[in-house]
């Protein structure tokens, strides 16, 4: 017997869950991708993807494919699907999908930031940009020269507004603020969805809270990490640790303190499910990086989330599932262009 809760979710959900799940069933399969690194040039890639829900996607490109045009169409098809879902949503599924939309956001006004301060045409710097993450305001950023004056002149009417509040000063923007900048947006972005999933409850939060908690955490070892030899002071880097992981707070505390690489992994040692993620990993050829280990365990956990019905964790991790999938499959393209087949094989493989 189905609960009410699984009823009144059907009524209102259902017809968009079982889109998702048929459009889920199209993500490459392990065979995919061995066929797809045996062709010799790109234009072999795209017959090979015609075979795959990929479909015609690139059939109006003209030969010699390049690799950023590959890139281009996977992310046109993933915005085009999300866009199909947003817009026959109800709520609260319809705030579920737009809080999916502002990390990419956030990545935008970074990239915009960033390349306008190294003195990159804005339309150049536009077109970077992630379809999913655009909004009107985007090409005003080039105006700003202060986090106060981003906020003021762009963001003040975005839904990214209220996680902005700890990062308005009159500091010049230069590559260290801009990166304190990413990070605290991030921070305050991912507290903020943790606790919208937890107020959905259900299923719903069970996954989502999991997944995000992962989330956090995983900033945090990265946090760390890249904050070494830099001038961010230890007191800096912990205000940048989102507070809703497993590390918080015992972890995030010991990670505070860390000033080398091996006692960041002694944190990890603490916890099951972090400690396979550092183990046997490295920089020599073939190794795998904690990168690597952080999507295959990104990839492992929204698998997972499609085992559950009747919940919204299925949407974000189909995103993310794409998103790594776009990643394989630009990795394999440039081994293709560049003719450089030693690292071909180095992609997430998702099932």
């Amino acid at each position: 017997m189905f609960s009410c809760s699984e009823v009144f979710f059907n009524i209102d959900h259902g017809y968009l869950e079982g889109i998702l799940r048929g459009m889920e069933s199209g993500i490459l399969k392990n065979t995919d991708y061995m066929n797809i690194v045996q062709c010799e040039n790109l234009d072999d890639m795209r017959v090979h993807l015609q075979t795959s829900d990929y479909g015609n996607f690139l059939a109006n490109e003209p030969s010699p494919l390049a690799v950023s045009t590959i890139d281009e169409k996977l992310k046109e098809k993933l915005v085009l699907e999300f866009q199909y879902l947003r817009n026959q949503a109800l709520e609260p599924l319809s705030t579920f999908l737009d809080y999916i939309t502002y990390s990419y956001m956030i990545d935008n006004i970074i990239l915009l930031i960033t390349g306008t301060l190294h003195q990159r045409p804005i339309s150049e710097l536009i077109s970077k940009c992630h379809p999913l993450g655009n909004f009107e305001q985007m090409e005003a950023i080039h105006i700003a020269s202060t986090p106060a004056e981003l906020y003021n002149a762009v963001l003040v009417d975005t839904p990214l507004a209220p996680y902005f509040a700890d990062c308005i000063s009159e500091q010049d923007l230069d590559e260290m603020n801009i990166e304190i900048i990413r990070n605290t947006l991030y921070k305050a972005y991912i507290e903020d969805f943790y606790k919208y999933c937890q107020k959905l409850g259900g299923t719903t939060a069970e996954v989502m809270t999991e997944i995000l908690a992962f989330e956090a955490d995983r900033r945090a070892f990265i946090i760390t990490i890249n904050s070494f030899g830099t001038e961010l002071t230890k007191d800096d880097r912990i205000k940048l640790y989102p507070r809703c992981g497993n590390l918080n707070p015992d972890g995030l505390s010991l990670l505070g303190k860390a000033d080398e690489y091996e006692q960041v992994q002694a944190v990890a040692e603490y916890y099951g499910a972090y400690k396979p993620l550092f183990d046997g990993t490295g920089s020599n050829p073939g190794d795998k990086t904690l990168e690597d280990k952080f999507f295959e365990h990104e990839v492992h956990m929204n698998i997972l989330s499609f085992m559950k019905q009747f919940h919204f964790g299925i949407f974000y991790a189909y995103v993310k599932l794409r998103e790594q999938e776009t990643r394989n499959i630009v990795w394999i393209a440039e081994c293709i262009a560049q003719k450089n087949r030693t690292k071909i094989d180095a992609y997430i493989p998702i099932r």
